[in-house]
């Protein structure tokens, strides 16, 4: 087969997203489009856009866009640490099956580079296989689901369709947890072994779960399976859920009723690891990391510190190519000759 006929493959890496600046204007546009989607909140639409329009988006950006400054570097982190990952996960996997034309490609649910957008250019330069690999390590109908959402609206346009792979999640895959376990020891062999190892989670209302959301069990298996490699006892360890928003019940724990909860109790010492999340972003950085923080200390709390998300370390890097080497593996048999 010769090279102007390899079979054409596209792996899209794909996260939540985050606005293009840490400015009003920016995230108010990224808030809209993020809070508008009914996956992430399924208040009837018209009653939602008008509690968005009139009490959300006048006021919420402005404090959100300030939190975002607090971390931006040259760009988002989120953004910056998944062209990251891209870069690194293609030039492992393009010198690995030359057989294909291959290539990675970063996404985001909200923002850009958008989904939808990257999407509409694969159709002009149509391809014979897509893989989708949503960087969200537990599944959600919140934040998953989306990403399905979009190949859904897609694909009734298309003539020529690709084959699609979707890989759902990979919450106790053996990597992920290894992954998990060794950044913990790097970071303890630095700063010392805690009194408390908090896996804070990011949260869901409640009746996503009771409607049949696996997000919340797939967290709390994630979390067993770490305390498990790390040889943790059941008084070293706890499980919780940040980023309450509204009113209503969100899955519980809660990250800052128990740091609050362990504060008054004197607990010495905290460090908090989140394992929903492939990237660090806005929700690491600045809530957990600072606000939390703040939270724990003046609960009466001792040391707090936050240990960062696997980010581009090469064992994550080898979770993710591995999780598409099965996928293009399998297709050798089917597309190259």
């Amino acid at each position: 087969m010769s090279a102007a006929a390899k079979a054409k493959i596209t792996v899209i890496l794909a996260n939540l997203g985050t606005p293009d600046a840490p400015d009003v204007p920016a995230v108010r546009q990224f808030l809209k489009q993020f809070l508008s989607d009914q996956r992430v909140i399924e208040i009837p639409k018209p009653l939602w856009q008008l509690i968005l329009r009139l009490f959300i988006l006048p006021f919420r950006p402005k404090r959100v866009a300030h939190a975002y400054a607090m971390v931006w570097n040259s760009d988002s982190p989120m953004r910056e640490i998944l062209l990251q990952q891209v870069e690194a996960v293609k030039a492992a996997l393009t010198a690995q099956y030359p057989e294909f034309e291959l290539n990675v490609v970063p996404a985001m649910t909200y923002g850009n580079p958008g989904i939808g957008a990257l999407l509409q250019q694969l159709a002009a330069d149509p391809q014979d296989h897509l893989i989708l690999l949503p960087l969200f390590p537990q599944y959600s109908a919140t934040s998953t689901a989306p990403l399905y959402d979009a190949l859904a609206k897609w694909i009734p346009q298309q003539r020529n369709l690709p084959g699609l792979s979707v890989i759902r999640d990979y919450y106790q895959h053996p990597l992920f947890i290894q992954s998990l376990a060794q950044s913990v020891r790097d970071y303890q062999a630095m700063h010392g072994q805690p009194e408390k190892l908090l896996m804070s989670f990011h949260g869901i209302p409640q009746p996503y779960a009771d409607k049949g959301d696996p997000y919340a069990e797939r967290c709390r298996v994630t979390a067993q399976l770490l305390a498990d490699e790390l040889g943790l006892s059941a008084q070293q360890w706890a499980i919780s859920f940040q980023s309450r928003f509204g009113k209503q019940e969100w899955v519980k724990p809660y990250t800052d009723v128990l740091l609050q909860q362990w504060g008054g109790q004197g607990v010495q010492s905290v460090q908090v690891i989140s394992p929903a999340f492939s990237a660090d972003c806005l929700e690491t950085l600045e809530e957990l990391a600072l606000q939390n923080a703040d939270l724990f200390a003046a609960s009466g709390g001792g040391s707090y510190s936050y240990i960062p998300a696997l980010n581009a370390r090469a064992d994550h890097l080898q979770l993710l190519s591995s999780l598409l080497q099965a996928n293009l593996d399998a297709l050798k048999h089917i597309l190259a000759h």
